[in-house]
């Protein structure tokens, strides 16, 4: 399974690159927001760094970047997305999980641009983009958790579907908007291709209090051991 980066923010980026060996990046409106960049800033200087790494390509490090929310209908959606893609090969463009949004995907994809279909809540949802083509869905977990619902049977469903049509692999499931590192854990057992969130996120799967608790012991035998 892949870890992809949920951020726009270029330290962070860099960070998890440097330190988890994360192998793409995800963003949205909101992360462009927090960047404090204007959007053409944010996602140029992303491209920047990706060319300096010699990580051209959206086979090796794909970036996903969200069209304006605000159009409705798939010309706009394309108009937009062209302009995007053609700043990076690196950038897969995401578009809602709405008729419109299939729609333009559809047709970017017959035209060699790459999408990933996004905010998605349900399996039904997450069975057009594969049937035409789209290189990621995103099906959402972080809300639906955070309203009451367990989210393992809704990812295994999608990935039970993708396999018995030929689509697992093709389409690739990225499992967004995590909350937990058990979040993680389900999915991977779900057999999810990505999970995408924040550095926090990624930050606390690695932390255990037994794991502190075992290096204080260690590390106060090591104090204590009489060495020459």
């Amino acid at each position: 399974m892949k870890y992809f980066l949920d951020s726009a923010k270029l330290d962070q980026i860099k960070y998890a690159y440097e330190t988890f060996g994360i192998d793409g990046v995800t963003t949205n409106p909101r992360h462009i927001m927090l960047s404090g960049k204007p959007f053409m800033t944010a996602i140029t200087d992303i491209a920047n760094w990706i060319r300096g790494e010699g990580l051209d390509g959206y086979e090796r490090f794909p970036v996903s970047v969200e069209i304006n929310p605000h159009l409705d209908n798939a010309a706009d959606m394309i108009a937009e997305a062209k302009k995007i893609s053609a700043i990076c090969p690196n950038f897969v463009i995401k578009i809602p999980a709405t008729e419109a949004g299939v729609t333009a995907a559809r047709a970017l994809e017959q035209e060699g641009i790459r999408t990933n279909v996004t905010l998605i809540f349900s399996p039904s949802q997450a069975m057009l983009p594969a049937k035409n083509g789209s290189l990621f869905v995103s099906p959402f977990i972080g809300w639906k958790e955070a309203n009451g619902e367990d989210c393992r049977k809704y990812i295994k469903d999608i990935v039970d579907i993708y396999k018995n049509y030929g689509f697992y692999g093709k389409t690739q499931i990225i499992c967004a908007a995590m909350r937990t590192p058990k979040q993680i854990v389900d999915c991977a057992l779900a057999g999810a291709d990505i999970v995408t969130t924040g550095l926090e996120v990624y930050q606390d799967s690695m932390k255990h209090a037994f794991t502190t608790q075992g290096i204080g012991t260690f590390t106060d035998a090591w104090d204590h051991t009489v060495t020459e």
